[in-house]
């Protein structure tokens, strides 16, 4: 695959598509905040959409309806509207001349397009051909973490289970579940209509369609996803995902096994210099990572790292980001950003 040439060297124009979603409103915010070089900034969603209005660095802008049009003279699409969405409009981003990094699992397995946590792999980004993917939160959160490890030893074997909050079925699941638990508190009984039970006070297994070997498509895209990014297409690998009354940052319980020990020191020294990884292990006061120490920031934080006493071979750890910031709409910026010339 031959490289693509950098952004042009000025301040781009740039298409939020899926602008009104929560991943939409965070990119808008992120943009910025980071002063990425944004020359004009459309924002773009469905027809039900089109007319409402955003507030971006002092301005008033309004949500235009998604056409080809929209896409003419356009450097840089941020895509967070839903695969189908994604794949509708490809062939009209791409044509337009303009990089589309999407945010939907539309594009994530297909060859010759690239899947990138900046901090991972960023010369992947380098290879795309119009379209760059964003991987699922849940395996940009745990790339960050296996990164460093992997750097020293490789990898044999990685099992995870993870604590996903409402953020994760977007905007109206949020709702839904500060909606619900009031009514739990005012002693009624909830009833969901975004998600398929009640998350008031609750938790179920990950709503995702199962697939026919008994895992659903949300545990499937943690195995794969995790194996491009690390290119370690034969990593065995497992997953268990579960959705919990948490409303925007995703936790994991990770084991690691290697082909030979890894102390708990070394792995702990490597984590607590790793780009985007925050360490907080203090076993003295039991005080470990938790969403509320995540929600609205950029790093994955890590602890509780542990020798698994039933594999000598194995590190155990606990991790927690939030969902919508580096889990989706940062790590997109992160992807742009690599392709802005250097200074």
């Amino acid at each position: 695959m031959i490289s693509a040439a950098p952004f042009p060297n000025r301040p781009l124009t740039v298409a939020v598509l899926g602008a009104s979603g929560a991943v939409g409103q965070e990119l808008l915010q992120l943009l910025e905040e980071r002063n990425f070089p944004v020359s004009e900034l459309r924002l773009l969603a469905s027809a039900r959409s089109a007319g409402s209005r955003c507030s971006w660095k002092g301005q008033e802008l309004v949500v235009q309806e998604t056409t080809a049009q929209a896409f003419e003279g356009v450097d840089l699409v941020l895509a967070s509207a839903g695969g189908s969405v994604s794949k509708a409009w490809r062939e009209a981003i791409v044509a337009s001349g303009a990089v589309m990094v999407d945010n939907s699992s539309a594009f994530r397995m297909e060859d010759g397009v690239p899947l990138v946590v900046p901090e991972v792999n960023p010369s992947a980004a380098h290879q795309h051909q119009g379209v760059i993917a964003n991987p699922n939160c849940t395996t940009i959160l745990l790339s960050l973490a296996l990164a460093p490890l992997a750097s020293r030893r490789p990898l044999r074997r990685v099992v995870v289970s993870t604590y996903q909050s409402a953020s994760g079925a977007g905007a109206r699941a949020m709702d839904e579940l500060r909606d619900l638990s009031r009514v739990v508190l005012d002693g009624g009984t909830p009833t969901s209509e975004v998600l398929p039970h009640s998350l008031a006070f609750n938790l179920f297994l990950h709503n995702s369609p199962l697939q026919s070997n008994g895992y659903c498509e949300e545990e499937l895209k943690m195995v794969n996803e995790t194996r491009k990014i690390m290119g370690i297409p034969d990593l065995r690998f497992t997953a268990t995902c579960v959705r919990v009354p948490v409303l925007r940052a995703h936790s994991e319980a990770v084991n690691v096994e290697f082909h030979e020990p890894f102390s708990v020191e070394e792995a702990r020294s490597l984590l607590a210099s790793a780009p985007g990884v925050e360490l907080l292990d203090d076993s003295a006061h039991n005080r470990f990572p938790m969403p509320t120490d995540v929600t609205g920031r950029d790093p994955v934080m890590v602890g509780r790292i542990r020798q698994d006493i039933s594999e000598p071979n194995a590190l155990e750890f606990w991790l927690c980001g939030d969902q919508i910031r580096k889990g989706a709409a940062l790590n997109a910026i992160q992807i742009a950003e690599l392709l802005l010339p250097s200074v």
